[in-house]
C-alpha cells in the first residue's frame, strides 16, 4: 500500500513538473518571439508645422479717460460697438461747463472796454502832454494802465479758450478707428481725470497682433534650418493662426518681431506675429494658436511613438539582421509636427526600427518581422 502511495506521489510531481516545464517553453516563445511592425527609416523632405499658444492684441488699446470732472448724461456706444475716429463715446453734463464760457464771454467783453476807455485816455493824455498842460508823470500813468487793461484783455481770453476747451471735453469721442471694449461706467456716474479706471477701451483692430513665444533652442533651429542671421524676421515664413474654436483664420499673418533677450524664468524669446483684420473676426485679449511651418531636407522621421524617454534622452528599438533588437540613443530636432521626430543623431538611412509595442521589448530579444506599409 505504502509503495502504491509513493509512486502516485512520483507520478503526479513528474506530471506537474512536465506541465510547468511545457507552458514555461510556450511562454518563453511567446514573449521572444513576438510579431511586431516595424518600418525602415528613409531620407525625405518634410514640410512641419508646431503650434504654440498665443494672446492677442490690437495694434493699440487706448485707455478712454476724462479730461474734466462731471456726471455722464449719455453713452452713445455699447460694448463691441465699431466706432471711427472722432465719434462721441460719452457725453457729460454740459451746463456748469457751458455756464463758464458765458461767464468767460463777458469778461473779455468788459476788458475790451477797458482797453478802448484806457486807449482814449492815453490819447488825450497824449494831447495835452505835447502842449505842456499836464505832466509827462501823468501821460506816463495813462499809457501804463493802457498796458494793463491789455493785459487783462489777454487773460479773459485766454480764460475763455480755457473755457471752451473744458466744454469740448464734455463730448468725449474716440481717438482712433476701433473697437469697444468693456464699459465700466454709465449714465449718472461721477467720472473726473484721477479716477483709477478708464471708462473704457477701445482697441484699434485693422492689425491684430498674436503674441508668443520660442524656447531659445527652437529658436536658434529655425533660424539655422532657415538659413537666417542677424535679420532673421525679415526671412521667416508666413504663419497661420488657429483660432480657439479651432478655425484657420482666413489670412496669413507676418512675424515682426523677435525680442532681443531670453527671459531667464522661461528661457524663451517673446515674438509679435501681426495679422489683417479686415472682418473684425480677431478681438483682443482673446487666445490663439501661431502655427508655425518649417521644412527639413534629407530627415529621417520617425513615429514619435517609436520613442521612450529615459533621464530626458530619447532611445529607439533598432532591429539588426537577425531580427534581433537592442535600444538605440537618438537627437531629435527640437521643433516637431506633434507626432514624429526627425532624427538628427543616432540612426542612418536603411535602419529599422520597432514601431509598436516597444513597452515590452528588452535588448537582445528576438522579434518576427510585420510588414508595415509607411
Amino acid at each position: 500500500m505504502k509503495i502504491r502511495i509513493l509512486n502516485t506521489i512520483v507520478i503526479m510531481v513528474m506530471s506537474l513538473t512536465v506541465f510547468a516545464s511545457c507552458s514555461e517553453n510556450k511562454e518563453k516563445r511567446h514573449i521572444t518571439n513576438p510579431e511586431l511592425t516595424i518600418m525602415e527609416v528613409k531620407p525625405s523632405t518634410q514640410e512641419f508645422h508646431e503650434s504654440f499658444s498665443a494672446t492677442l492684441k490690437g495694434m493699440q488699446d487706448i485707455d478712454i479717460r476724462p479730461q474734466i470732472t462731471g456726471f455722464i448724461t449719455k453713452v452713445n456706444v455699447d460694448e463691441g460697438s465699431i466706432v471711427k475716429k472722432g465719434q462721441v463715446l460719452f457725453q457729460i453734463d454740459q451746463i456748469q461747463y457751458e455756464e463758464a464760457v458765458n461767464v468767460a464771454k463777458a469778461n473779455v467783453a468788459v476788458a475790451e472796454a477797458d482797453v478802448a476807455t484806457a486807449k482814449l485816455t492815453a490819447a488825450n493824455k497824449k494831447y495835452l502832454a505835447e502842449r505842456n498842460i499836464i505832466s509827462a508823470y501823468e501821460l506816463e500813468l495813462a499809457q501804463n494802465e493802457l498796458g494793463s487793461r491789455n493785459a487783462q484783455l489777454a487773460l479773459a481770453k485766454a480764460e475763455l479758450v480755457s473755457a471752451q476747451k473744458d466744454l469740448s471735453y464734455t463730448r468725449i469721442t474716440s481717438p482712433t478707428d476701433g473697437i469697444i471694449g468693456k464699459i465700466f461706467y454709465r449714465v449718472g456716474a461721477l467720472v473726473s481725470p484721477t479716477m483709477s479706471d478708464a471708462i473704457t477701451t477701445v482697441s484699434e483692430f485693422a492689425t491684430m497682433y498674436a503674441n508668443f513665444s520660442l524656447t531659445e533652442k527652437k529658436l536658434l533651429a529655425l533660424a539655422k534650418e532657415n538659413h537666417l542671421t542677424t535679420d532673421i524676421v525679415k526671412n521667416l515664413p508666413k504663419v497661420q493662426l488657429k483660432m480657439s474654436n479651432d478655425d484657420i483664420y482666413r489670412y496669413l499673418g507676418t512675424i515682426e518681431t523677435i525680442s532681443g533677450t531670453i527671459d531667464e524664468s522661461t528661457g524663451a524669446a517673446s515674438i509679435r506675429a501681426a495679422f489683417p483684420n479686415k472682418d473684425g473676426i480677431l478681438r483682443s485679449g482673446g487666445t490663439a494658436s501661431i502655427i508655425l511651418p518649417y521644412s527639413l531636407d534629407s530627415c529621417l522621421l520617425i513615429p514619435q511613438n517609436a520613442t521612450y524617454e529615459i533621464q530626458d534622452k530619447k532611445f529607439v528599438y533598432t532591429v539588426d539582421e537577425n531580427s534581433t533588437v537592442s535600444s538605440t540613443e537618438i537627437e531629435i530636432y527640437p521643433l516637431n509636427n506633434g507626432s514624429e521626430y526627425a532624427v538628427t543623431k543616432g540612426l542612418s538611412a536603411g535602419d529599422k526600427i520597432v514601431i509598436e509595442g516597444i513597452n515590452s521589448l528588452r535588448d537582445g530579444l528576438t522579434i518576427k518581422e510585420k510588414s508595415n506599409t509607411l
